[in-house]
């Protein structure tokens, strides 16, 4: 269980793509609900796969823009060196442990958690959370704000615009299914 509203998450890729699983982060961070980290391999990974989706080199440079420029202090830095120490299933996500290890991040936000044994992250202080687990334990801690901040994602949505039902659709299709029935609760 998460006890602060202010803890600090380290978002790996694939919590970062989908766009409407992103979309719901960012707004929580926004709200300050947490505070998100990344780090340079995160994005590269992110960008890879916006570019094998068909998305244009320049609207990459953008998302990744205005990612970094919405939340300045996200980038985590020098966290190379703990790399060859850490030892995880897929040694492909030691540098999102690492990065979590370098910013005293308390929640690695995967839906690979197979790849993070919460046995071994206890060791570094860490846990690790699904997107829909993480979003979830949000809203238990300020309901208000979570839904003040998923009001505001619907009204600056556009292309397409969707109204609240139709975004908490697209949520449950993106493996957000109890975050989207939590928030339709409270609505």
């Amino acid at each position: 269980m998460i006890h602060s509203i202010r803890f600090t998450c380290v978002l790996d890729t694939n919590v970062i793509y989908p766009i409407d699983v992103r979309d719901l982060l960012f707004w929580f961070a926004s709200f300050d609900l947490y505070t998100p980290k990344w780090s340079k391999h995160i994005f590269s990974e992110w960008a890879s796969v916006m570019e094998r989706k068909g998305v244009s080199t320049v609207e990459i440079e953008k998302r990744l823009a205005k990612a970094n420029d919405a939340f300045p202090d996200a980038l985590v830095k020098n966290y190379e060196s703990l790399l060859e120490s850490l030892k995880l299933p897929d040694e492909k996500d030691r540098h999102v442990l690492a990065a979590a290890i370098k910013t005293n991040a308390n929640v690695v936000v995967t839906n690979n958690i197979k790849d993070f044994p919460n046995n071994y992250l206890s060791r570094f202080g860490l846990t690790a959370k699904s997107a829909d687990d993480f979003l979830t334990d949000t809203i238990d801690l300020n309901n208000n704000l979570a839904t003040e901040a998923f009001r505001s994602l619907v009204l600056n949505r556009a292309n397409p615009d969707l109204d609240e039902y139709e975004v908490l659709d697209r949520l449950r299709k993106n493996g957000l299914k109890d975050t989207a029935n939590y928030i339709h609760a409270l609505l």
